[in-house]
């Protein structure tokens, strides 16, 4: 019986691993840009980057929700297979079309397929069993990152020693994604999902949880609430007993009720800003720094180092995730100024960037910028998980990556679209460098208030404390006959 439960995790786990290291093994990403402007596409600047690149966004933001849905309701494994069929047509779009308009349709299918990220992360809650769920879940996350940093410098080794073309990266990327395809397909079909495939055992838990929840003391209810509980709906358990297969307006309404409830907590509130925000900036800065670099460096003239740069990035953001546990920080205290001061470095960081156009100076405040953002994204999904059950959790982010894609989107439409501004690469970052200032400020006016807060509080129990004393003392009688 041991050795069959062992068996059930690591089947599984295996085939996700392998799919996910090879569906980001994508030598020829970091020279997406340099691809597109040179002999192979012939596009120009303005053509990549306020034509083409904005249909990722839009594509993204679209499709995100329904995606969503579409993945608990057919239980994961087909999402994942479509996921691993746009990144094959993708790659295969990249290697045989070409004009504007079929990259903007290239666009699409790799926001369809980053949009699908969610059924990678989430399948294998739901054919394990919770005791093995943060184990598995750091295998999942890891390899990703092993593939993305792997795929960076193969990409670079062969540009740079073994002096192949932009084209035969496409052709090696396209091939890892031919490999991953055929991963999905042998995973086991789960039978219940978060929303609406439910257990029974789920459903016990839940209606155990919500009658729990009903007799349960609240507890400063202004900026604490039980996030890691099941009370999110108190459901009649008839209800729910008599069909786990729930409709689509039910799982909704579900849905919006524990949105309410979740964002009523003042620190996830504030933790799921900063996400929000410092993600919509994070990703406009990684989406267009290729440009960037192309100007600075023109890859038709010098040879450029951007493999070795998102190689680099990504390892030490990995290993800054990593340290997050070993820092000796109050985040409950001290959180809004330390998002305070390191979003302001990520916005020094895109200023540097921006205006010394230097390509090594530019090269290291990329990565100093990326290790600090996967730094702090470490942190706030630590504090914002930390009191969430699995599946506020799934809700939690969910919209947390919707705002942060519609602040992104409206950046987009007005910065950079050609329908908008269609503002040159160097004003857009100057833009994005004033919008992580502008994070930075928000989260240190939250940050002093906080510790105002803090004071005021110990000084009325301060003050209340002698007048508690000499009320609660027995009187003087000192009467003298």
């Amino acid at each position: 019986m041991l050795c069959e439960s062992n068996m059930s995790v690591v089947y599984p786990t295996l085939l996700l691993c392998v799919y996910g290291f090879f569906s980001n093994l994508r030598p020829s990403e970091p020279f997406f840009t340099a691809y597109l402007m040179g002999p192979d596409k012939n596009l120009t600047e303005t053509q990549v980057v306020n034509e083409i690149y904005p249909a990722w966004t839009y594509s993204y933001l679209v499709l995100l929700f329904p995606i969503f849905l579409a993945t608990d309701y057919l239980c994961y494994k087909p999402v994942l297979v479509l996921q691993a069929t746009s990144l094959v047509v993708t790659y295969v779009m990249l290697l045989k079309v070409n004009g504007i308009r079929a990259m903007q349709l290239l666009e699409f299918f790799f926001g369809l397929a980053t949009a699908s990220d969610v059924a990678y992360y989430s399948y294998i809650y739901s054919v394990v069993e919770p005791a093995h769920y943060q184990r598995v879940t750091g295998y999942c996350r890891s390899i990703t990152l092993f593939g993305s940093a792997a795929g960076s410098l193969i990409g670079q080794l062969l540009l740079s020693v073994a002096k192949v073309q932009l084209l035969h990266l496409v052709i090696v990327t396209l091939t890892a994604a031919a490999v991953a395809f055929v991963a999905p397909w042998f995973l086991p079909m789960p039978k219940r999902s978060l929303f609406f495939h439910k257990s029974s055992e789920a459903v016990e838990e839940r209606s155990q949880g919500s009658n729990t929840a009903l007799l349960r003391k609240a507890e400063d209810s202004e900026s604490k609430v039980p996030l890691n509980t099941q009370d999110a709906f108190t459901i009649p358990r008839s209800s729910e007993a008599g069909n786990h297969k729930r409709g689509l307006v039910h799982v909704l309404r579900l849905l919006f009720e524990d949105f309410l409830h979740c964002y009523r907590c003042r620190p996830l509130l504030a933790w799921s800003l900063w996400w929000a925000l410092a993600t919509c900036g994070y990703f406009q800065v990684i989406n267009y720094v290729q440009p960037l670099w192309e100007n600075i460096r023109p890859s038709h003239d010098y040879e450029i180092y951007n493999g070795y740069v998102e190689t680099l990035s990504t390892l030490l953001g990995a290993l800054a995730a990593l340290l997050v546990g070993y820092l000796p920080v109050c985040w409950a205290l001290w959180g809004e100024l330390v998002l305070c001061v390191l979003s302001l470095l990520m916005a020094v960081c895109v200023f540097v960037m921006d205006t010394l156009r230097n390509i090594w100076l530019c090269y290291s405040s990329y990565i100093v910028f990326r290790a600090t953002y996967m730094l702090l994204i470490t942190v706030a999904t630590y504090q914002i998980a930390a009191n969430l059950n699995m599946q506020r959790y799934a809700l939690v982010f969910g919209v947390n990556t919707f705002v942060a894609l519609l602040l992104q989107t409206l950046l987009t439409i007005v910065v950079v679209d050609s329908a908008g501004l269609g503002l040159d690469v160097f004003t857009q970052f100057l833009i994005y460098g004033c919008y992580f200032a502008v994070i930075s400020m928000v989260f240190l006016l939250a940050g002093l208030c906080k510790l105002a807060s803090k004071r005021r509080s110990k000084q009325e129990v301060l003050a209340d404390s002698p007048a508690e004393t000499e009320s609660d003392s027995p009187p003087i009688s000192g009467a003298v006959s």
